[in-house]
């Protein structure tokens, strides 16, 4: 199977389902952001703190994996030159939707993000990375990736699962609301669940995720050249998690290319 065009579709039929990371943003939001009053999440709940960005107007932003009508019609009504690119058509479509009607200059881009080679060398200021990279079986190549294109003194922002959330059967947490250990990290969909399990995720179109560790997270942001210059954990947006009651289980991190 291939994981990219399956997670792929998976994420189209979520983005016609309209979950909460398809919800474009309102014209009053893109209006407030014109008049520099604006806020974005690579996480479930915490805006990213404002100097994370520096002087937005004029800097050209990749929003990598971000698309859904949200960030990246922001961060353009806050005067970047910005593109999304996703493996979406679906998402990117809600990018374009927001462009076209509130007069947005946003370039759109499918792809993977462990293979940005149309982008030249040093093509970005600011790369823009919400919570995504469960999805992508090769992360290591998406943080070699985002190094190459971004410029000197230029930064990644992303966020991501705290990896530890994967070690618990959700069938258990969700049906019978206690955590149970199932699971040795690093987890992954494809190698770890039953093959009816696989079945059945397949059948629903959901899509394959991937653990990662804070080493192939963190870890691997630096080996790819980074500075880590930010971090924060954030929680789940409501209480369908029973892990919410007792830790945060996303982080977001700033890192620079030096």
């Amino acid at each position: 199977m291939n994981i990219f065009e399956h997670n792929s579709a998976a994420w189209d039929k979520y983005s016609e389902n309209e979950i909460e990371w398809s919800i474009p943003v309102s014209r009053e939001e893109i209006e407030r952001a014109r008049n520099g009053d604006w806020e974005v999440i690579l996480t479930p709940i915490k805006p990213v703190p404002r100097e994370w960005f520096g002087e937005t107007k004029g800097k050209d932003v990749l929003c990598l994996a971000s698309g859904g009508g949200q960030q990246a019609p922001i961060l353009a009504a806050a005067g970047a030159n910005v593109t999304s690119f996703d493996a979406s058509v679906k998402q990117l479509e809600k990018d374009r939707f927001v462009a076209e009607r509130d007069n947005l200059e946003i370039r759109t881009e499918k792809g993977d993000a462990a293979d940005l080679s149309r982008f030249a060398d040093e093509s970005f200021d600011l790369i823009f990375n919400a919570c995504s990279s469960c999805f992508m079986a090769d992360v290591a190549s998406v943080w070699r990736e985002c190094f190459r294109v971004l410029r000197r003194g230029g930064a990644l922002l992303t966020g991501f699962n705290n990896p530890f959330i994967y070690i618990f059967d959700l069938e258990t947490e969700e049906k019978e609301g206690i955590l149970k250990f199932r699971y040795k990290l690093p987890f992954s969909d494809e190698k770890d669940l039953t093959e009816s399990e696989k079945r059945e995720k397949l059948e629903k179109n959901e899509p394959f995720e991937f653990s990662h560790s804070l080493d192939a997270q963190i870890g691997g942001q630096i080996a790819a050249g980074f500075l880590i210059a930010g971090f924060y954990e954030d929680w789940w947006t409501d209480e369908a998690r029973l892990l919410n009651k007792y830790a945060p289980t996303f982080i977001a991190t700033r890192a620079i290319k030096p």
